[in-house]
């Protein structure tokens, strides 16, 4: 239920430290525990219906704002991708869309901003429920304002919903303003 940040230099090692939770990578040493089972004894499967991954270039696909949504969690009622838009801070923008949810997406999502690639990431993400968020950079690809909104709504994910939240990001005053 905490926010843990991990900050650096580009190649001191951040992401590859929190691609380690997922199991992108093993460890060659030691071992990793989430809720106090060693990851290597959990089927990678389950590893992911528990954690959620936005990278630090958000990825979509071809097809519909919901189908991006609904990507990890395809079972996802109607009501709950819209809860997870909302939570994602993604709702006034889709709805300012000609079709809203339905609107399509080019591949890469190259017809949507960075920021808004990275809210419907961190929309998706949170249609799954994870109880562990992990987040790459995510502000690397916004600009000030964006950024500050979008930590803005990682600190509320993590107060109002209590997910644990993992983040990597290169200057520590970028975070210092989220810390409680």
């Amino acid at each position: 239920g905490q926010t843990t940040a991990f900050i650096g230099s580009t190649g001191s090692g951040k992401s590859t430290l929190i691609n380690l939770i997922p199991r992108f990578y093993d460890v060659t040493d030691g071992c990793i525990k989430v809720n106090g089972t060693d990851i290597r004894n959990i089927s990678q499967h389950r590893l992911h219906e528990q954690v959620g991954y936005v990278p630090q270039k958000g990825v979509l696909l071809s097809g519909t704002i919901d189908s991006n949504l609904r990507y990890g969690r395809p079972d996802a009622s109607d009501e709950e991708i819209r809860e997870a838009a909302a939570v994602a801070q993604a709702t006034d923008f889709i709805e300012k869309k000609e079709d809203g949810f339905n609107a399509l997406i080019a591949q890469g999502g190259t017809n949507v901003s960075g920021g808004q690639k990275q809210l419907l990431n961190l929309a998706a993400v949170m249609a799954m429920h994870p109880s562990l968020l992990i987040l790459d950079e995510p502000t690397s690809q916004l600009d000030p304002i964006a950024a500050s909104d979008f930590l803005e709504t990682v600190k509320k994910i993590n107060r109002d919903i209590g997910t644990t939240v993992l983040l990597t990001e290169h200057r520590l005053q970028d975070i210092i303003p989220y810390a409680d």
